[in-house]
């Protein structure tokens, strides 16, 4: 079900002046990537899950509801790196609040939630090193999510969002992309929000390339992670 019914239409005149041979080549390296990636990330796969399993009780693999492309929801996999059972209701208020009165939080309120106490320790890690991350890839295989893009946001959030933040949506969301390569946990809502919207209108295949290149920087140096 889309919930974004027709709230997109007055952007898909102006979506992507991109060809689909641009498309097909960004869907190929998606698939090529990712078919090349995990075997070689078996082992580590194999690792986390006993870290997981022994650290906290619950599943090794968390399945939430998110937004893709054209608002479709979707299920996202991601390596558990919360309690399990625990709601999300600190999030949802947390994110309330960005949107309630965004004059009380500047571009210097970040969009995570400090000093969260859901996560475990071994999620701390995970989330760090961007290793929670790593499930997502067959997100990518099954047409999902991209390597990049904007990253799939929650239900919840989406609500609130206003008409200009929709553009996010005529692409697939992505593991990476500007944001995670602009400060990740040290970006606002609102500048995330403004990276995701500036992807949208300047994409290319070129630009994923360049995205992808900065994320392997970022994720070894740590930069911006939380």
């Amino acid at each position: 079900m889309n919930i974004l019914g027709s709230k997109l239409h007055i952007f898909k005149d102006n979506a992507f002046n991109r060809t689909s041979f641009s498309l097909h080549a960004k869907r190929t390296l998606d698939v090529f990537i990712v078919l090349g990636a995990i075997p070689l990330l078996l082992p580590i796969f194999a690792t986390i899950a006993v870290l997981i399993k022994f650290d906290s009780r619950g599943p090794v693999i968390f399945k939430q509801t998110r937004i893709g492309k054209g608002g479709k929801p979707f299920n996202m996999y991601k390596f558990r790196s919360m309690y399990d059972a625990d709601h999300d209701n600190a999030h949802k208020d947390f994110v309330r609040s960005l949107f309630s009165d965004q004059s009380q939080h500047t571009h210097d309120t970040i969009y995570k939630v400090i000093d969260d106490g859901r996560i475990t320790r071994i999620g701390a890690f995970l989330r760090k090193t961007s290793l929670d991350e790593l499930p997502q890839l067959v997100n990518v295989l099954k047409g999902e999510m991209s390597l990049v893009g904007p990253r799939p946001d929650l239900p919840y959030s989406v609500e609130l969002y206003e008409q200009n933040h929709l553009k996010r949506f005529i692409v697939l969301p992505g593991i990476t992309g500007l944001w995670q390569v602009s400060g990740r946990s040290s970006t606002s809502l609102l500048e995330m929000l403004d990276l995701d919207i500036d992807y949208a209108d300047n994409w290319s295949f070129w630009l994923d390339i360049k995205i992808l290149a900065r994320t392997i920087i970022v994720v070894i140096t740590g930069q911006g992670a939380s």
